[in-house]
């Protein structure tokens, strides 16, 4: 058990690293952020704590064709970045429903939490339940792609389809040789999280070294997160979320899929967790999204692969128009029975 004097220790020793960052501060549940839409939160107890989630429930604008779209973000983004998504999909007659997950953005960053994608599944499933969602096409991007999958797996009754951007988990990274890190490591570098090095990061992973203005609110809203008051929190959250996505692979379970299912798959993605510390020879074999999505297409029993040729990370952030016409023209072509 890691205890909340360590935990305050880290975070004094963080500051000076975190003092030349000019970006915006939030609260530890993203206070202070400006959400696109109206943010509502879902109380309930789980693990024996009482937590929250945000999440936004935008109905269709204009003809509502009765169908609903589940959008689960990935690690280093929110349900707010999913803005430009959550427009096209109303004005296309859908019900959309953006969460945040827990340890995320505007929901509760809770002191211990035994992570796993069942538990933000069940944690979703519940949710829907709540405000009256029987079945839903549920799209997750990056990690929520491993979220999405682990969800279609557990309520496929629930879910119409799936569609996953640029999903993480197309690989076992530690079956490839990416070494282990701790919980305790991955929360001493969390701690050194600033606007610079998320930006860096981002621009050479997912952008392939581009960089539009447009994507800075969505690093200021990260970096603003981490060094505000609820800093030592969520560090050690984001650490204990690093160790879910890094053992519990959903790779294997792509042929048990039972949905008709959508890759939409930006091939200039580089995209693997580790990859910063494994040996080079490892390093060189992975996040190669050109070969994962055709890989993932033909593991997925019923799949349809779109490649977005030169494009990273977040298709539908980069040239959102070209991303939503594929997207919508697959949610309006009727999907044979399996």
């Amino acid at each position: 058990m890691l205890r909340l004097s360590m935990l305050a220790l880290a975070s004094v020793f963080a500051q000076p690293l975190l003092a030349a960052d000019s970006s915006p501060t939030y609260g530890p549940e993203l206070q202070g952020f400006d959400y696109p839409y109206t943010l509502q939160h879902y109380a309930f107890e789980s693990q024996g704590k009482s937590l929250q989630m945000g999440y936004m429930d935008v109905a269709a604008n204009g003809k509502a064709n009765g169908r609903t779209v589940v959008l689960m973000h990935g690690k280093n983004f929110c349900g707010a970045t999913w803005e430009s998504s959550i427009k096209a999909l109303s004005d296309a007659g859908y019900r959309v429903v953006a969460p945040d997950q827990i340890g995320f953005c505007t929901s509760s960053k809770p002191e211990h939490y035994q992570y796993s994608f069942q538990q933000l599944a069940n944690n979703t499933h519940d949710l829907l339940t709540r405000i009256g969602v029987k079945e839903a096409v549920i799209m997750g991007h990056s990690t929520g792609g491993m979220l999405a999958t682990r969800y279609a797996l557990m309520f496929p009754e629930d879910t119409e389809r799936l569609a996953m951007v640029n999903p993480i988990g197309l690989e076992d990274w530690k079956a490839m040789g990416v070494p282990y890190r701790s919980v305790d490591q991955w929360f001493d570098r969390e701690t050194k999280v600033t606007a610079e090095g998320i930006r860096n990061y981002e621009r050479t992973t997912y952008y392939g070294g581009r960089w539009k203005p447009e994507y800075d609110r969505w690093v200021d809203m990260l970096a603003g997160l981490n060094k505000g008051p609820g800093h030592t929190l969520v560090a050690w959250n984001s650490a204990l979320i690093y160790d879910m996505i890094f053992t519990q692979p959903v790779v294997y379970e792509f042929k048990d899929l039972q949905v008709p299912t959508l890759l939409l798959i930006g091939d200039a993605d580089t995209t693997a967790i580790g990859s910063d510390i494994a040996p080079p020879e490892v390093k060189a074999t992975l996040g190669k999204y050109t070969v994962l999505g055709k890989q993932a297409s033909r593991l997925i029993p019923h799949s349809t692969l779109v490649e977005f040729a030169g494009l990273g990370h977040a298709p539908q952030m980069e040239e959102p128009a070209r991303f939503h016409k594929a997207l919508l023209d697959w949610l309006d072509t009727p999907q044979k029975p399996l």
